[in-house]
């Protein structure tokens, strides 16, 4: 089953277009299928916008910190020595993992350059909280907080905890398995299936209003648009009950990272290739960020033959109980 308590299962888009490009190129694709942005002819959809339908799963993510290693500092791809290596290690990890030792996760596929998914600020490090983000954090609860060991109330656990949802900017970046994204369109809307948390942003990019700001939702509000051959999502309207980062993420920031109501996401989805999308997200919340943002960037590739199954979240939805029984036990234990 997959269960998020228990182990089973700004820089400008030229800028960001260039590094995909280079990581790309790094890979030893063929260049026959790896074409410069510049010279891409994008396909239309038959009523004429860019089409981006498919499945685009994140696997090939799960080696690739959300943070950067600092021994790398301001280095964003390996070196082809470092490359080499991270590719033994992947290819290690994918046949421990795909011959039964944990069946239900996903293999990464292939090994990437990057050495973190933050490519802004430059040293690819989470920013700084301010003062009152850090006040935000020392609130948080969750079965991934790193100190917590009191589980009472339903209060006591994160909304994924609870299986309601992971949250955004979490939801577009890798886990260790359920990495399936599926791409919808139709006039005037764009359809984003998320496998983790069987979620679906529906983002409208007609001419429809905006909701009035009092309304929050989990994963906001999004309103897509057209720039070029480039999807444009924007996102605000946040419930600010999610965290921005989260343990399931590879090489997250502990312990867990708040976000606000006014936190603000701009993502970029522009398809440069027949095989590849460059993603962009810049996350904006200068409320909990001293730097006010960070950007999150990296290549996906079509795989239309990925399947997105069922998501269950854990066996009877009964592990939060379970939590709070155990976490009472073991009070009542210590007392006598």
């Amino acid at each position: 089953m997959k269960s998020p308590i228990l182990p089973l299962r700004n820089i400008s888009l030229a800028v960001s277009l260039s590094m995909i490009m280079v990581n790309t190129a790094a890979l030893g694709a063929d260049d026959a299928t790896t074409q410069a942005a510049s010279d891409y002819v994008q396909p239309m959809t038959p009523w004429g916008e860019p089409d981006l339908r498919g499945t685009w799963p994140i696997n090939h993510l799960i080696g690739v910190p959300l943070v950067r290693p600092p021994e790398f500092g301001e280095q964003a791809f390996l070196t082809d020595e470092e490359f080499a290596e991270k590719q033994a290690s992947v290819a290690a990890r994918d046949d421990r993992f795909q011959s039964g030792a944990i069946p239900l996760a996903d293999a990464a596929g292939r090994a990437m350059r990057q050495t973190s998914l933050i490519i802004d600020p430059p040293d690819g490090q989470y920013p700084e909280l301010t003062e009152y983000g850090k006040q935000l954090q020392a609130n948080m609860r969750g079965s991934y907080h790193p100190t917590q060991t009191v589980f009472d109330t339903i209060e006591d656990f994160s909304a994924w905890d609870r299986c309601i949802t992971r949250g955004m900017p979490v939801s577009m970046q890798a886990r260790n398995y359920n990495n399936g994204i599926r791409i919808f369109q139709s006039p005037g809307y764009v359809v984003i299936q998320l496998e983790m948390a069987h979620e679906a942003r529906i983002i409208p990019t007609s001419d429809m209003p905006p909701l009035d700001s009092n309304i929050k939702q989990w994963l906001g509000e999004s309103r897509g648009h057209w720039e070029g051959n480039t999807l444009v999502v924007e996102t605000t309207n946040f419930n600010g009950k999610t965290g921005k980062t989260s343990a399931g993420n590879p090489g997250s920031p502990r312990p867990l990272q708040p976000t606000t109501t006014n936190q603000r996401i701009t993502e970029r989805f522009t398809r440069v290739a027949d095989d590849t999308i460059e993603f962009e997200m810049i996350i904006e919340d200068p409320e909990v960020l001293a730097t006010g943002s960070y950007t999150v960037a990296y290549p996906t590739y079509l795989d239309n033959d990925y399947d997105i199954y069922e998501y269950a979240c854990h066996e009877g939805n009964t592990t939060v109980r379970y939590y709070i029984e155990t976490s009472r036990f073991e009070r009542q234990q210590a007392e006598n």
